[in-house]
């Protein structure tokens, strides 16, 4: 009777051990979902509502309130939270209604599906929870400051009776109404990184409400100081270079072609 060496079986046995390592990797590879981190994702139907994911941490708003808290994802499982820090403003009782039902959706998360451009929450029995998008890229239209940073360490609210916005005009160029004048700077956008010229403004002096030129000083000069970006859903949020915050921008609603 013949008998094969180790070396010989080790020799007859690589053809098949090399056909199952080509083989493996590729079912394996394609059975990998796409990574969470660094997406961006607002609910279906209501673009208030956000979701991103970054470096083991999610953020975001319910609608309501904002929130932070950890993430935890393998394969196609997911945890978010807990816990999640949120602020406490309190918003009218529907708005409310939807913040609990997505508050209550991101708890009961255990998995999630990528259909595309979709984003599936789902539970342990795997019901969906939740239905996000992925989050438009897009800054073009107008925005409102809804505070802003005094240059005294402080971000406040713009006083009462005077407007604050800024609009992309798609040519390199921004402007708006800074309190009391209108004004205009160039802009460039790479990523998140953001370079904002001087801005220009008309001359105007107003009296009331008080205060509203010293504001519009203010305001000017920080949006001169941005240095980089961060979009979520229907908020913009402007940082200075030392990541102090510049600006906090809410979109306004397109308004409806007649």
């Amino acid at each position: 009777m013949a008998f094969l060496s180790m070396a010989t079986l080790s020799t007859a046995a690589l053809p098949l051990i090399t056909l199952a390592l080509a083989v493996i990797p590729p079912v394996a590879l394609a059975a990998m979902p796409p990574s969470l981190d660094g997406t961006a994702w607002v609910l279906a139907g209501n673009e208030a509502v956000s979701l991103q994911f970054e470096q083991g941490r999610v953020s975001g708003s319910d609608g309501c309130n904002r929130f932070n808290g950890p993430y935890l994802s393998r394969g196609t499982s997911l945890t978010i939270g807990p816990p999640l820090a949120a602020t406490q403003m309190a918003c009218p009782p529907l708005v409310l209604q939807q913040a609990a039902k997505f508050n209550q959706a991101l708890a009961a998360t255990r998995f999630f599906r990528r259909d595309g451009a979709n984003l599936r929450l789902l539970a342990a029995d795997g019901s969906v929870r939740a239905t996000l998008v992925a989050q438009s890229k897009s800054l073009a239209g107008s925005w409102q400051v809804s505070a802003y940073n005094n240059g005294r360490q402080a971000v406040v609210s713009p006083l009462l009776g005077t407007v604050l916005d800024l609009s992309f005009l798609g040519d390199g160029r921004i402007g708006g109404s800074s309190g009391c004048n209108r004004y205009s700077a160039k802009i460039q956008v790479e990523g998140s990184q953001v370079a904002i010229s001087t801005p220009l403004s008309t001359r105007r002096l107003c009296s009331t409400p008080a205060g509203v030129m010293e504001q519009e000083r203010q305001f000017l000069a920080a949006l001169a100081a941005v240095a980089t970006l961060r979009h979520e859903g229907q908020r913009l949020e402007l940082r200075r270079a030392d990541g102090a915050l510049a600006l906090i921008l809410q979109r306004l609603p397109t308004a409806a072609t007649p």
